[in-house]
């Protein structure tokens, strides 16, 4: 059904890196979503209306909720397809991300709605003060909840293809909630069932909207650590930074990259900067030539843009060479984590100085200058002669070479 909707309702679905596509698809999910969730909302706040089930109406209020949710999925991604202007020269793609935090937020607070009306059904149980359930139709009340869960283990299956298919953030917000409501309606109904079976003697109704509720808060709380991250700023995926670090390393004059940045303004809005290593041998413009080259190509098959800096290095030269590969063999010895780049020497009468950066992970348990003194007291033990001049660099991203 996913599949037909799609093709009648988005043309030229196919290319969903173009921004108005995005905006289709994001439009049938939310227009899906408001008829499927008001209907069930109408239909469980009349049943729980009825049956006195104030589980059974909590969860129809909850269902219309969620109609509003997919109306501000819609605005999301209207708002998100619009093009760069003058004050926003990145597009409006981050607005998506801003909408899967809204929609987690609103999960988030019927959750705690959820809780507190649960406590107070509980309190009036242990008090007897809790008004029984009417089930003289129980193939109403049961059939309710069985189509409530059908549906919303439906919509959670067709938000998450869907959120695949365009990489969206704020659609995968819309499939965890189904898939919270689609449990959520699960309780309701065992809890309905056994007030069935035992005749009015065993009403655990509140109870099991007081489990519901608090496994509603805990994924919605790890939903919006999720949707914060890209509005961040979070490290891109090992697979994206191992393609970027092949395509460039095959070209042949490269002879190593390193400082690799990325910035996401949304799912089709990356920019990626990097220092590329060449040999200072080679004629600057030829060199110049080679990065443009690299930069065009590897942009267009990778959708994305991207910017090289040029670092001519020495590559034929025996006693740098043999250097390096020395102070390569004292980082090892500290810890294999540790990578270096930008690596020169300056020889003198008295001493030999020796530069380079070292690339140092976030996590690491010494400080900045420590790792500088450590590094630099080793080469020294080395050699007396050499003075390490060293710059301590963030490891933005681990490049796989």
């Amino acid at each position: 059904m996913r599949k037909l909707l799609i093709k009648l309702f988005i043309k030229d679905y196919k290319n969903t890196s173009n921004p108005k596509v995005r905006e289709s698809y994001g439009t049938l999910a939310g227009i899906v979503g408001i008829i499927s969730n008001i209907i069930l909302a109408a239909i469980k706040m009349i049943v729980g209306t009825i049956s006195i089930s104030p589980a059974i109406f909590a969860d129809g209020v909850n269902n219309f909720s969620d109609g509003l949710g997919s109306i501000i999925t819609i605005i999301g991604f209207k708002i998100s397809s619009k093009k760069a202007d003058k004050d926003h020269p990145f597009g409006h793609q981050r607005f998506e991300y801003i909408t899967g935090m809204i929609i987690s937020f609103i999960i988030l607070m019927i959750g705690f709605s959820l809780f507190k009306e649960s406590v107070v059904g509980i309190y009036d149980l242990f008090k007897g003060n809790a008004v029984p359930l009417d089930v003289s139709n129980p193939f109403i009340v049961i059939g309710s909840l069985v189509l409530s869960i059908a549906v919303k283990c439906w919509q959670a299956i067709f938000y998450t293809k869907m959120g695949k298919e365009i990489e969206s953030d704020a659609l995968r917000a819309n499939s965890k909630d189904s898939l919270n409501d689609c449990i959520t309606t699960i309780a309701i109904l065992i809890s309905t069932v056994i007030f069935i079976v035992s005749k009015g003697s065993i009403n655990i109704d509140s109870i099991a909207s007081l489990l519901v509720a608090v496994f509603i808060i805990v994924s919605s709380i790890s939903l919006i650590k999720e949707t914060i991250n890209p509005l961040l700023g979070e490290i891109p995926s090992e697979e994206f930074v191992k393609e970027l670090s092949e395509k460039i390393l095959a070209y042949e004059g490269i002879y190593g990259i390193h400082d690799l940045v990325v910035h996401s303004y949304g799912p089709n809005m990356n920019f990626a900067t990097v220092h590329a290593e060449v040999s200072r041998e080679v004629d600057v413009m030829e060199s110049h030539d080679l990065i443009d080259n690299i930069e065009k190509e590897v942009s267009k098959a990778l959708n994305i843009e991207l910017v090289i800096h040029m670092d001519p290095i020495e590559v034929n030269d025996e006693k740098t060479n043999e250097i390096k590969k020395i102070v390569r063999n004292i980082l090892n010895d500290i810890d294999e984590k540790l990578t270096f780049h930008d690596f020169r020497i300056v020889p003198g009468v008295t001493h030999t100085n020796i530069l380079f950066d070292v690339v140092m992970p976030f996590d690491y348990p010494i400080t900045d200058k420590e790792l500088k003194t450590g590094i630099c007291n080793r080469i020294s033990e080395y050699n007396e002669q050499w003075i390490a001049v060293i710059h301590i660099d963030k490891m933005y991203n681990n490049i796989i070479k």
